[in-house]
């Protein structure tokens, strides 16, 4: 390959041999896009420098750097670059720019990650420059930026882009969908007079430009008080001077916008350009890149804005699941919608209201905020699981473009009248009222007849198993639905019994502490239960590495090998992000499970988590003597009603959690067949190993059984899967234009140093805090103060020696609440980056009540 290229000779598939910088110019330089003339040295020239380098071991960035640097630049190389740079002209200034092979992904742009020089005149600074480029591909910043994008440091190469230098006079960057709201098509430019490294590098407060529907909708100036400005001769100086007014004219915001959906058009996605005004008003392209921050858009065939809602941020899973796992709830949403009487023309597709993006499942509530008794319901049912959605929700209600739409109810009052029928939910509210123990004992048959469902003989054939597969995933949703009246009527007194006495539902919370038949609580305590019972020694003693390798060998000591497998046996189809059927197990991989009993086991006073549950259900009872007392205070008649009312609350406020917990089970089962199915395709060959299975949705399964090879769309999607898994953030509702309507909030803060939230267990805490992002191998001291981004059951067993809860997601009635009020800890959720505001070791006061978490 030749040392030196135009840009008119790149194409997009030499990525690999000039870096992504160069290639991305070359595409731009066909478009037809105004690109100022340039020259690129390609990766050969890297190769041969870097000939030799060892990129293992510590200190790699500083030993690379000495390397490059020191390394004899091959004569054909200089000389390559010397004639390249005489043919621009006599002594003609350049821009220098780093292009790796890992630059300009779609997945990470890599941006600045390497060095610039500007205004570089003459051979020897040319080489000098270019050699410098060389060595930044090796600053500390762009080894860390690799790292933590999993990117290979030995497979990166680095060409290099000389291009004529642009005398500007104003200068900056342009993005195509504003990267802060997520919203598409919205054209956001920052300006400021000089070199647009003013702006790329944050010296300078630039003006800000948003255009929008052919508008200018913003124009803000910043104080623009330092200018970048070429030398004559070479290098560029910085300039303090303030500029009054703004640097751009509403016609070259218009031209600017144009060109930036030239771009987008041309790539296809939104970009991250940088563009340059010279002094005759021409207008230049320096780069373009794509926006990779933005979350990606669901699909949607529905005409209009759409408003979309994050299960895995309900669900308290931020991570992305697997495409199986995404399969499995079509399957399952196509059983729930046909309750209604709208099941889907094709059940592997899924419910209309379920969508998918960055291998996350999204609820269409279009409809919902499109008519006015959804408006009315749709936040309080929001605000019982995830209440930072509810503000959200309630601002769309003002968007003109959301408007309620002029239709009739008569559809959706059919299918609720329909729904209704199929759960029987009159006669379930009858039972439940009349007769708790007809009602608890109707939820144990439903669990006898999903344990008969998702038996599959030892004989069935891997077709046989995926059949089966698909139809418990059909039919789960009607049949373990029907808890669902029972847990719902209690809720229902409970909120009756708030109205007939006068006291707020916030005040009555204690209540709802240490209920029955949750079968999570019953989980966790059983957990504490089993640490009393197994031989103290090896848990005190090894790491959790070497439990699970003596347990899985079946050498612990005989009790606690015995007590595990049985607490297995019942809770081991549960586990961390469990709603994802691709996911293991603790049946499979028990170390979590065994690392806190190692936690437990090292516990040294307090009270157990079976008292902290006796001291719960007595403050519950003492509550509703006191919410009695208040109602008979307003009307004799009121006591009694309000104490049978909050009792049957507490007999069924429990089920809450059975749905779920029956879902989880339904997923392990079809997990474990799917599993059989995978080796049976690993030994034919289509795929890899057995797990690549969740890798493939249902239909690609059958595919495979018949001798379809699936290995390169698994490897594809492998590739996509731990790129999401490394993405920080997904948002809680989505518009369909892009838009995050969390992102255009101001977020909550209050009091100077205090965090808000949503109150979600009284009481006041203060300790250390310790944040954890993933419950695997977690340590928490007892007393310390749990910060996570969300929590499902796999978290739980952390709850029984914290000593509070701060939640970044969820509601007054999402898991982590409701666990905390049953183990009386204090606990604040939905407090905005909580995780990134607390620290681990910082001293923090949790006030479950007022929703407040002070920083000492």
């Amino acid at each position: 390959m030749n040392t030196i290229l135009s840009f008119a000779e790149i194409d997009a598939g030499m990525l690999a041999e000039v870096g992504g910088k160069a290639a991305n110019l070359g595409e731009l330089t066909r478009a037809g896009l105004p690109v100022p003339p340039g020259w690129v040295l390609t990766t050969e020239a890297y190769r041969q420098v870097a000939a030799g380098l060892d990129t293992s071991g510590p200190q790699v960035a500083e030993r690379a750097r000495k390397h490059l640097l020191d390394a004899p630049m091959p004569d054909e190389v200089r000389e390559a670059i010397v004639e390249a740079y005489r043919g621009l002209g006599d002594e003609v200034p350049v821009a220098v720019r780093s292009s790796a092979t890992a630059e300009d992904l779609p997945s990470a742009s890599f941006a600045g990650q390497q060095d610039t020089f500007l205004n570089v005149v003459g051979e020897e600074a040319v080489l000098a420059a270019v050699r410098r480029c060389w060595a930044s591909l090796w600053t500390d910043r762009a080894v860390a930026y690799r790292e933590s994008n999993g990117i290979d440091h030995a497979a990166v190469r680095l060409a290099v882009v000389v291009q004529e230098m642009v005398d500007a006079r104003t200068a900056g960057v342009m993005f195509t969908a504003n990267p802060v709201t997520g919203r598409r098509r919205e054209i956001v430019i920052d300006a400021s007079p000089g070199l647009g490294e003013a702006v790329v590098s944050g010296a300078v407060n630039p003006d800000r430009f948003r255009f929008r529907d052919g508008r200018v909708i913003e124009r803000r100036a910043g104080d623009k008080r330092l200018a970048i400005r070429p030398l004559p001769g070479g290098g560029t100086e910085r300039v303090a001077k303030a500029h009054d007014g703004l640097c751009l004219s509403d016609d070259e915001v218009r031209r600017l916008a144009d060109l930036g959906a030239r771009v987008e058009k041309h790539y296809g996605a939104p970009q991250d350009t940088e563009w340059a005004i010279d002094a005759g008003g021409t207008l230049w392209l320096t780069q373009a890149r794509p926006i990779t921050t933005l979350y990606p858009l669901p699909e949607s065939t529905r005409a209009g804005l759409r408003v979309y809602f994050s299960v895995n941020v309900a669900q308290g899973v931020m991570g992305p699941l697997t495409p199986m796992g995404v399969a499995a709830f079509r399957m399952i949403s196509s059983g729930g919608a046909g309750l209604a009487g709208h099941a889907p023309a094709d059940p592997y597709a899924g419910a209309g209201f379920l969508a998918e993006s960055g291998h996350r499942l999204w609820l269409d509530i279009t409809a919902a905020v499109r008519n006015r008794a959804g408006r009315a319901l749709l936040p309080r049912v929001l605000t019982l699981g995830e209440a930072r959605a509810v503000p959200l929700v309630r601002g769309l209600f003002e968007d003109p473009r959301l408007a309620p739409a002029p239709r009739s109810l008569r559809p959706f009052l059919r299918g609720a009248l329909r729904f209704a029928r199929n759960v029987r939910l009159p006669q379930r509210v009858l039972v439940a009222l009349t007769s708790p123990c007809r009602a608890l004992a109707h939820s144990v048959r439903l669990g006898a007849e999903l344990d008969r469902r998702l038996r599959v003989p030892g004989s069935a054939t891997p077709a046989q198993r995926l059949d089966h597969a698909e139809r418990v995933l059909a039919g789960t949703f009607p049949l373990i639905i029907r808890i669902m009246p029972t847990a719902i009527t209690g809720y229902a007194l409970y909120a009756l019994s708030s109205k007939l006495s006068g006291v707020p539902i916030d005040e009555m919370s204690d209540v709802l502490r240490s209920v029955p038949h949750n079968p999570t609580t019953e989980m966790d305590i059983e957990l504490w239960h089993l640490a009393t019972r197994v031989e103290p020694e090896p848990f005190r003693e090894l790491p959790v590495s070497e439990l699970v390798a003596r347990y899985q060998a079946g050498e612990l000591p005989p009790v606690a090998q015995r007590e595990i497998t049985a607490f297995l046996d019942t809770y081991g189809h549960r586990g961390v992000a469990e709603i994802d059927a691709g996911v293991p197990r603790w049946s499979e991989e028990p170390g979590h499970i065994l690392g806190v009993l190692a936690n437990y086991l090292r516990m040294d006073g307090g009270l157990t988590p079976a008292e902290l549950f006796e001291k719960g259900a007595r403050q519950a009872q003492k509550t509703i003597g006191e919410v009695a007392a208040r109602a008979g205070r307003r009307a004799r008649w009121r006591a009694p009603v309000v104490r049978w009312a909050l009792g049957r609350t507490r007999q069924y406020a429990g089920l809450r959690e059975l749905p779920k917990f029956y879902l989880v089970k339904t997923l392990a089962a079809v997990r474990r067949s799917l599993l059989v199915v995978g080796e049976h395709l690993a030994e034919q060959g289509v795929l890899d190993r057995a797990g690549d299975v969740f890798f493939l949705d249902l239909r690609e399964a059958r595919a495979a059984l018949r001798g379809d090879d699936m290995r390169e769309p698994v490897t594809g999607r492998k590739a996509t899967y731990e790129r999401e898994k490394r993405r920080k953030h997904v948002p809680r509702v989505l518009l369909s234009d892009g838009t995050e309507p969390e992102a255009e909030a101001v977020a909550g803060a209050a009091d100077g140093a205090a965090l808000t939230g949503t109150p979600a267990s009284p009481g006041t805490v203060t300790g250390v805090a310790r944040v954890v992002l993933d419950p695997h191998g977690a340590h928490l001291e007892p007393g310390e103060i749990l910060v996570c981004p969300s929590t499902d059951p796999g978290w739980t067993p952390l709850f029984l020696t914290a000593g509070g809860l701060v939640m970044e997601m969820g509601g007054a009635m999402s898991h982590g609440a409701v666990v905390a009020r049953e183990y009386g800890i204090p606990a604040v959720v939905g407090v905005p980056e909580a995780t990134q505001r607390i620290g681990t070791g910082e001293r923090i006061t949790v006030n479950g009540a007022a929703g407040t978490v002070t920083l000492a």
